[in-house]
Formats: C-alpha cells, structure tokens, sequence
C-alpha cells in the first residue's frame, strides 16, 4: 500500500504544479505584454466548464486508485504525460513569446494598430501554436494521471472548442490581413489534428 500511496502523491502533485505553472504563468505573461490595467482575471483561462472537467478527471482518479490501484503504477505512460505536459508548456508559451502585443487570449473582432501578422519563430511551423500547445498539455494532464475516460474526454472536448474557434478567428484575420494571411493559411498547418 505505501507504493501506491507515493502514486497518488507524486501524480497528484504533479498535476497540481502543472496547472499553477501554467495559469499563472499565463496571467504574468499578460501582465508584462499588455500591462495590468489591460490584463484581467480571464487571462488565467479558468472557467466553470474547465473546472468542471478537472474536477471530473480527479473523480476518475480518486475512483480508480481506490478499486484498481495498480492501473496508476505505469511509470512509462505516466511519464508520457508528463512529457506532453512540458512539450504543450513549451509550444503555448512559445506562442505567447512570439507574438507579444499580438496574442490576446479573446479573439480580436476589431484589427488594433499593434495587431501584426506573426508567422515567423513558432508561427513559422504551426499556425495557431497557442491552441497546439493548450490541446498537447491538457491531454498530457490526464495521460499522465492515467485517466483513460479522463484523457479521451479532454481530447474529444478540447478538439472541438477549437476545431470551431480557429475557423472563427480566422474569419477575421482574413479580414485584417487579406491575401497575407491566405497565402500563410495554405502553407502553415493549424496545428490541431484534421482542422485546415
């Protein structure tokens, strides 16, 4: 019992540090680009659907590792996870970098003066690395729980927010930058699986 007890511990614990690294690294990061006075609480991303679904990963664990423990004690696709998570953190906070003042986590619906067309660095390979990163790191969470419900829920889920969301925003960055962001469009993938 005292392994399993260090199971849930080190995943636990893992999962806790992920999402506050990740959160408040998003709101700092908002800070310094745009500025506190247009930075607000939204710019940690936590709304009631996600903590729904967090929640419910914890219920699938906590479920799990009362009546199956020994399904939470593969190492090698736990660690998985952990890689994914860290690889997700990497490409989103690349994305973040990249694009300063660009990268807004509302869709802008108005092109601002400091709204620049980014496709260099990360945005060179992926077209939308913010949501890349987000879809890499919060499948990751549940990979690395060894949640299975959990990890295809995520994926499911998060898949389709922005399999609908990109071509929304991306409406309007036809808008703003024409024929550039066409042509960038047609070379550049989205990033998420079977979304042109």
């Amino acid at each position: 019992m005292e392994i399993f007890g260090y199971t849930a511990y080190r995943q636990i614990s893992q999962l806790f540090f992920a999402i506050l690294f990740f959160h408040g690294s998003e709101y700092i990061l908002a800070v310094a680009i745009h500025g506190k006075k247009n930075v607000t609480l939204s710019s940690l991303l936590i709304t009631k659907h996600y903590m729904i679904a967090m929640l419910f990963s914890l219920l699938e664990y906590s479920v799990e590792y009362s009546f199956c423990p020994q399904i939470k004690c593969h190492w090698w696709i736990s660690n998985l996870g952990l890689a994914f998570v860290v690889i997700g953190e990497v490409i989103r906070k690349m994305a973040v970098l990249t694009a300063g003042r660009s990268f807004t986590h509302l869709i802008k619906v108005r092109h601002e003066e400091h709204h620049k067309l980014v496709t260099h660095g990360i945005y060179n390979y992926i077209r939308h690395p913010g949501y890349s990163g987000f879809l890499i790191w919060s499948v990751g969470t549940q990979i690395m729980l060894l949640n299975p419900v959990s990890t295809v829920a995520f994926a499911v889920v998060v898949w389709r927010f922005f399999a609908g969301r990109i071509p929304y925003e991306e409406n309007y960055l036809r808008r703003f930058f024409g024929n550039e962001y066409g042509e960038y469009a047609l070379r550049v993938p989205s990033g998420i699986p079977f979304v042109k």
